[in-house]
């Protein structure tokens, strides 16, 4: 008798095997080392709803101004957000398209489920 991971696994396709490209790999290990952080996490769920300050970021993730412009310049240097200014606010917003299929991995997996 087949187990049901078993028979779940023998039924999902195939992923096709890309060629190795160690810089590539290295880029995408960084920026998941970036990532992994609660406090980044919920600017990335904050953010993929709405632009933000780095104020408003602080208090809606309860950290000090200073320690969510640090998160947000470590995520930047990734390239997920970008940042405009408008007047004398610097508003931040998503700019890596694959970050929404990310959280949604992150939240599919880790989220408890809503209905009980």
């Amino acid at each position: 008798m087949i187990d049901k991971a078993q028979a779940l696994e023998d039924s999902r396709p195939k992923r096709r095997l890309l060629p190795v490209d160690a810089e590539a790999l290295g880029q995408a290990a960084e920026c998941l080392r970036t990532l992994a952080h609660p406090v980044r996490i919920r600017m990335v769920q904050l953010l993929l709803h709405d632009r933000y300050t780095v104020g408003e970021l602080a208090k809606d993730c309860g950290v000090l101004e200073n320690v969510a412009s640090e998160h947000l310049r470590l995520m930047q240097r990734c390239g997920f957000f970008t940042s405009e200014k408008v007047g004398r606010r610097v508003y931040y917003k998503v700019a890596e398209p694959h970050l929404e299929r990310m959280l949604d991995c992150i939240e599919n997996r880790f989220q408890p489920c809503a209905a009980s």
